[in-house]
Order: structure tokens, then C-alpha cells, then sequence
């Protein structure tokens, strides 16, 4: 069998960034709540900024799966990463 060409790899990896970013993009806005309740707007703003950029990512890397000829589906792959 041969090695799998880059775009290839990247119909796989895509998703997955995809949905890894949608996870960190909720992990921000969690946390920019938490910082609004001890009154720290600043850094709220600066995490919910994290956020949107996250989702701008996401629209950048779902044109990118189109491009090598994926979908625009995500799937949850089943990992989590913890960082709290």
C-alpha cells in the first residue's frame, strides 16, 4: 500500500483541528465568564477576542478541507484535553 499523499492526511486532520479548536473556543468563553464575575472585563474581552479568532480559524480550515476534497463535517473524535 502507499504512503498516504499530504492531502490525504489533511481530509483527516482538518476535522480533527476543527473540532479541537470548537472545544478551546468554549474553553475561553467559559473562562472570559469566570473573569467578568471577579471584574476583570480586560481580560474577559481579550478571551472572548481568542474565541471569535478561533471561530475564524475554523471557517479558514473548513475552506482548507474543501480544498483538498473533504466535507465541511466535523466529528468528534473523543478526545478531551483537560486544562482546567
Amino acid at each position: 500500500m502507499d504512503p498516504k499523499t499530504t492531502t490525504e492526511k489533511l481530509r483527516i486532520l482538518l476535522p480533527h483541528w476543527i473540532e479541537h479548536n470548537r472545544r478551546h473556543e468554549a474553553e475561553f468563553r467559559q473562562w472570559a465568564a469566570l473573569a467578568r464575575t471577579e471584574g476583570s472585563e480586560s481580560l474577559a474581552a481579550l478571551l472572548d477576542e481568542a474565541a471569535a479568532n478561533m471561530v475564524a480559524t475554523d471557517g479558514i480550515l473548513k475552506k482548507a478541507g474543501m480544498e483538498v476534497g473533504g466535507t465541511d463535517e466535523v466529528h468528534d473524535h473523543g478526545h478531551h484535553h483537560d486544562h482546567g
